[in-house]
């Protein structure tokens, strides 16, 4: 029997949650995040898909509560275990330090610094709870239970203030707890420079982190301890002033002095409140580029939560006076902002377009970092899998983003595309084949690791297509006309017999047994299975609904994708959030809710689109639960984008598949003569017509282009 989601229809044009309609809130965006969003189990085995085994946490959230600035170097925030993605889970009792450095991906964690006060000793740490505990952009705030001690830090872009309220003012130390960090830490140093400063570095893997610290009160000694694994540094402090201690730190990936100077420009004598002040208006004039009216308070919160949260990485690398440390180890000054690589496998589907949209100077760094990074090989890097810059690049440079050196970028996206020994694994196999296979392995499970053809094979085409645009943008015909031809090759993992993409052996043979319920993490698939590979062509849909058989048969396979149910005998700790087979707590198939519009059917579309909107953020108990890995920021851009009533479902093509907004109304102010104004007609669900600026657009595309020039959206429902 057909399986069909009318049932969902139903539910969400009833929806009250949704159709809560009010005005613009009167509060700032930033009093609208919840920086505590992502940090909470996922504990929901409707959700999860299945029940974990004992004392194993599913791979959700992964996000960080503590002060920082858009794209900073900083990111100060508690830690609760080491080795935990951000460090920070929302269950733990016990803080054991605040740290300076974060991303959400086990890494990181660095210049780890805890007030002490009391009876203790190593491993130090202190309990607190969630009611003395407070987070907003640019602030957090706990009262550490064991130590007595009322901790406040805020930050700016390359420099952490501390701000520590002891109830005991006659036994204060400060531990710099230097030997830990999420990464194996292999050197560190700290000295003393006079009565209130320390400085020195902590080392992990080829990184120097510098740091030069400046205490309000005078030192009375510094500790060192350096055994093995319990190594640490306590500063004493001198008794006999009982005011806040405040500890201001700068820090920096080229020397000490660098650290030293980006905490006098950038902290020098202002006050706590004053620098927190101004962390507040940073993210409000960003946050206010995009302007919603209606919706609930919970809807609302999301979204800027979501928002904030899409803008925290990648992280800038060079100091205030210019210079960086390239990957050689050579200090260098350029006249451009250095930043970490950005987390392309994850986010160059939404995040790093929407990054583009509100912050294209930092878009242009970004790539030029990346260029700069690619110099020494010739080859651009990419991150995890695929050669996904090749979007990211192509897309900001078509949109009018050109604070990079483009020729440098498009001659080394090439030599990724064509050259073997870079960022394209198997790429020959790919040339010559237009496909990259698996080895037949027996009885393979989810542990497995090969090829992860399949997946590398649908990345690489729709990397094929990004690069061509920008191959014809720069003139390169010849290149043009062969990525094109390239692009084309997800058709060659296509199973017409199985209506899947399947695994394929070297002589070109189906792999057998399949099963396309069962994940993998690098075996035919890159952390997914079948059915959530089976509709990654976002650069080319039409010709995908053709290889299933047409319309009807491409419609059915959506339905079954969203109601054939997970089977819980399947566990992979980062796949999860399952509404059917297809995974929202991953991105792999974040695309697929929009396929029903290739078919004419954007109501079932939206059908999923809301039920993901509603029943996949704000999770649990304390409502900061995710249904998956945030990934820097891509499950958070993923709400924005959607709630919004917009989503780039190919970003080399730089333009928006429209769905109805969450909101009554929407403005996105992206730097043109005016805002877009998003607006939808009627309590429906059901998108009838798209009006832009007066004139009805043909289908269900509007441009960046047209985007980008302002004025109103309007959406007419039945």
């Amino acid at each position: 029997m057909k399986r069909v989601l009318i049932p969902l229809v139903s539910s969400f044009v009833l929806s009250t949650s949704l159709l809560c309609h009010g005005q613009q809130s009167s509060a700032s965006p930033s009093s609208l995040v919840n920086p505590f969003l992502g940090s909470a189990p996922l504990l929901d085995p409707e959700i999860t898909g299945y029940t974990p085994p004992e004392n194993w946490r599913v791979w959700a959230g992964l996000t960080y509560p503590g002060s920082a600035l858009p794209n900073a170097m900083v990111q100060l925030s508690p830690i609760t275990e080491y080795g935990s993605g951000a460090g920070y889970e929302y269950e733990d009792t016990e803080i054991l330090g605040f740290t300076h450095t974060n991303k959400g991906h086990w890494n990181l964690c660095n210049i780890p610094i805890l007030p002490v006060s009391g009876e203790g000793e190593y491993p130090f740490k202190s309990k607190f709870s969630h009611d003395q505990e407070k987070a907003s952009p640019g602030f957090y705030q706990v009262f550490l239970d064991d130590s007595q001690v009322g901790v406040r830090l805020t930050s700016t872009l390359r420099c952490g203030f501390h701000e520590y309220t002891f109830k005991n003012a006659k036994d204060r130390r400060i531990l710099f707890d230097l030997n830990r960090a999420n990464n194996r830490v292999s050197e560190w140093e700290i000295e003393q420079n006079g009565d209130h400063v320390v400085s020195g570095f902590q080392r992990v893997g080829g990184d120097k982190i510098y740091f030069y610290a400046e205490l309000s009160h005078q030192i009375d000694s510094l500790e060192q301890h350096k055994s093995g694994r319990r190594g640490f540094a306590m500063i004493h402090l001198s008794d006999g002033n009982d005011n806040p201690v405040s500890l201001k730190i700068g820090l920096s990936f080229v020397s000490p002095d660098n650290a030293k100077q980006n905490l006098k420009e950038e902290i020098g004598d202002h006050t706590f409140d004053e620098i927190h002040k101004e962390a507040v208006g940073t993210w409000d004039t960003l946050l206010s580029k995009v302007k919603i009216q209606g919706g609930s308070e919970k809807q609302q919160k999301l979204f800027y939560s979501c928002l904030y949260r899409s803008f925290l990485w990648p992280a800038l690398r060079s100091d205030c006076n210019g210079e960086f440390k390239d990957d050689s180890g050579k200090v260098r000054n350029e006249g451009f902002r250095y930043y970490t690589n950005p987390s392309l496998w994850d986010t160059f589907r939404n995040k790093l377009f929407l990054l583009g949209m509100l912050s294209p100077d930092v878009t242009g760094d970004v790539i030029q970092s990346l260029v700069v990074r690619g110099e020494p090989s010739g080859f651009m890097p990419t991150f995890f899998h695929g050669d996904h810059a090749a979007a990211f690049v192509t897309s900001s440079y078509l949109r009018g983003i050109r604070n990079f050196d483009s020729d440098k970028a498009y001659k080394e996206l090439l030599k990724n595309a064509y050259e073997e020994g870079g960022t394209r694994p198997h790429i020959a196999e790919y040339i010559e084949k237009g496909y990259i296979s698996d080895p037949d392995v027996k009885h393979p499970n989810t542990e497995t690791k090969a090829s992860a053809g399949v997946s590398k094979t649908l990345e690489y085409a729709y990397d094929d297509y990004s690069l061509a645009q920008l191959a014809k943008a720069m003139g390169d015909d010849a290149h043009y006309e062969d990525l094109m031809k390239r692009s084309k090759n997800y058709a060659n993992m296509f199973d017409p017999e199985t209506k899947f993409m399947r695994g394929r052996l070297e002589n070109g043979d189906w792999i057998s047994p399949f099963d396309p319920q069962r994940p993998f993490y690098e075996y035919m698939y890159r952390e997914a299975n079948a059915w959530q590979l089976s509709f990654f062509v976002p650069h080319d849909m039409p010709g995908l609904v053709k290889l299933y058989g047409g319309n009807e048969p491409f419609e059915k396979k959506l339905d079954d994708l969203f109601s054939i149910k997970w089977n819980p005998r399947f566990i992979a700790r980062n796949v999860s959030g399952f509404l059917g087979q297809y995974c929202h707590g991953n991105q792999p198939d974040h695309e697929a809710p929009f396929s029903y519009y290739f078919v004419g059917k954007p109501e079932k579309s939206q059908a999923v689109i809301d039920t993901l909107l509603d029943k996949y953020y704000g999770l649990g108990e304390s409502g900061n639960g995710l249904c998956g890995m945030d990934d820097a920021g891509e499950m958070s851009a993923w709400y924005v984008f959607a709630a919004s009533g917009i989503y780039p479902l190919s970003t080399a093509d730089n333009q928006f598949i429209v769905t109805l907004p969450i909101f009554d109304q929407v403005d996105w102010n992206v730097g043109g003569e005016k805002p877009v104004t998003i607006q939808a007609e009627g309590k429906s669900r059901k998108l009838k017509e798209i009006d832009f600026n007066g004139k009805t657009v043909d289908g269900y595309f509007l441009p960046y282009a047209d985007f980008a020039k302002g004025g109103k959206l309007q959406l007419k429902t039945e």
